[in-house]
C-alpha cells in the first residue's frame, strides 16, 4: 500500500483530510509521525506558492510524496486580507474571536455592512523534485452579521454561506466539506490519486 504524507499540523484541517481522503487505500502519515522535521517556511506572497514551498520541503524531508495545502480567508472590504497571513492574523498568538472583533471593526471603519468574502485552498501534492499535481478550491460567501456556529474551526463562524442559510460554523462537518474550498481541493486530489491507482495498477502509484 502506498504511503502519503499529508503536511498539516492543524488538528481540525488534519480530521478534515483524512476524512476526505478515506476509502482511498493509501495509508496516510501527518506530521504528527516526523516530530522533529523543522517547520516549513511559509514566505511566499500566494497561496499556490506556500503550498509548493510546504511540499517539496517535507517531500525531501520524509523521502514521501507529500500533499500540502495553503488556505486562507479574504474579505474584499479589506483588499483581500487576512488571506495568506489568515493562521498569523495579528499574530500567532491571538485567537479567533479576537481576529473576528478585528475584522468587523476594520469592515466598519470602512463604511460596509457586510462584504464578500471566499475561503481560498491551494493544494500541491510532491516529490522532493517535482509536482505531481495541483490545484485550488474556492467557496465564495459573505461576512456573517456576527460570529455564529461552535462547528468546524477557524473563521467558519463568520463564513455565512448564502445556499445554506448559514455560517460554516453552523453545519456539520459533512455539509462543509460538501462545499468547501478545502472539500473541493482534495476532492480533486481524491480523483487525480484514484486515477493513478488504476493506471500503475502497483503499489508504488508515484
Amino acid at each position: 500500500m502506498p504511503t502519503l504524507l499529508v503536511a498539516t499540523t492543524n488538528a481540525g484541517k488534519r480530521q478534515e483530510i483524512v476524512k476526505l481522503l478515506d476509502g482511498l487505500e493509501i495509508q496516510l502519515k501527518t506530521l504528527a509521525d516526523f516530530p522533529n522535521a523543522p517547520i516549513a517556511e511559509e514566505t511566499a506572497p500566494t497561496f499556490v506558492e506556500n503550498a509548493r514551498q510546504k511540499a517539496f520541503h517535507y517531500a525531501a524531508l520524509s523521502g514521501l510524496p507529500t500533499v500540502a495545502e495553503d488556505s486562507g480567508f479574504e474579505v474584499d472590504a479589506l483588499d483581500g486580507a487576512p488571506g495568506v497571513h489568515s493562521a498569523r492574523y495579528l499574530g500567532a498568538e491571538v485567537t479567533y474571536p479576537e481576529r473576528f472583533e478585528e475584522i468587523y471593526r476594520a469592515v466598519r471603519q470602512r463604511g460596509y455592512e457586510g462584504s464578500a468574502v471566499r475561503f481560498v485552498c491551494a493544494l500541491t501534492l510532491a516529490s522532493a523534485t517535482r509536482i505531481l499535481f495541483e490545484t485550488t478550491g474556492v467557496v465564495e460567501g459573505l461576512l456573517a452579521p456576527k460570529p455564529a456556529g461552535k462547528e468546524g474551526f477557524g473563521y467558519d463562524p463568520i463564513f455565512f454561506y448564502p445556499p445554506y442559510g448559514r455560517t460554516l460554523g453552523q453545519v456539520s462537518p459533512e455539509a462543509k466539506s460538501a462545499v468547501s474550498h478545502r472539500g473541493k481541493a482534495f476532492a480533486a486530489l481524491r480523483t487525480f490519486l484514484a486515477q493513478r491507482r488504476d493506471a500503475k495498477n502497483a503499489e508504488n502509484w508515484f
